[in-house]
C-alpha cells in the first residue's frame, strides 16, 4: 500500500499529455460529483455548465493566472488544488479534490499546506475558500488548518465561505 510519504505535489506541472490528462480527469471527477451532490447530476463532461466544462477541457487556459497544484503517487495524479492569483492581498483556494481511492492518506492536507505556502510566498495576507455545506469532512479539515467561517461573498444557497489570515 502506498502511504502519504510517497505523495509528490507539483506546482503548475508542465503541459505534457500525462499531466493534462491527470489534471483533467481530477477536475472532471470534481465537477461531476459536485453537480450530482447539488441534485443536478449530469451524464458526462459535455453536459457540464460551460464554465466547468472549459476547466476540464483546457485547465491551463482556465487557470492561466493561477497556481495549479497536482499531487502524484508515482505517475498517477491523485489530487489537485488551484490557488488564484493574488488580488487585494488575498488569494482563493479552489477545486480541492482527492481521488476517492487515495483519500485518508493526507493528500488534501499536503495540497492545502503547499497552497498556503504558495500564497505566503506571494505576500498574500489572507486566503479564502468556499465549500458546500454537506462536505463536512472538508469543512473539518479547513477548520483544523485554521480557516474560520466568514460572511458569504457568494449568494449560492448551501455554500459556506471560510478564510484564514496568513
Amino acid at each position: 500500500m502506498t502511504d502519504h510519504h510517497e505523495v509528490v505535489v507539483v506546482r503548475s506541472p508542465g503541459r505534457s499529455p500525462a499531466a493534462e490528462a491527470g489534471l483533467a480527469a481530477l477536475l472532471a471527477d470534481y465537477h461531476l460529483r459536485t453537480e450530482a451532490e447539488k441534485g443536478e447530476a449530469v451524464a458526462d463532461v459535455d453536459s457540464l455548465p460551460d464554465r466547468y466544462r472549459a476547466e476540464v477541457l483546457d485547465p491551463w487556459t482556465a487557470f492561466a493566472d493561477d497556481v495549479v497544484l497536482v499531487a502524484r503517487v508515482a505517475d498517477t495524479a491523485v489530487g489537485c488544488l488551484v490557488v488564484t492569483a493574488p488580488a487585494d492581498g488575498r488569494s482563493e483556494i479552489k477545486r480541492l479534490w482527492t481521488d476517492p481511492a487515495f483519500r485518508g492518506r493526507g493528500i488534501a492536507s499536503r495540497l492545502l499546506g503547499e497552497a498556503l505556502a504558495q500564497a505566503a510566498e506571494h505576500g498574500v495576507d489572507s486566503v479564502r475558500l468556499s465549500v458546500w455545506r454537506w462536505r463536512t469532512g472538508a469543512i473539518a479539515l479547513y477548520e483544523r488548518l485554521g480557516f474560520t467561517v466568514t460572511e458569504s461573498w457568494d449568494g449560492r444557497d448551501q455554500l459556506v465561505c471560510m478564510q484564514r489570515k496568513l
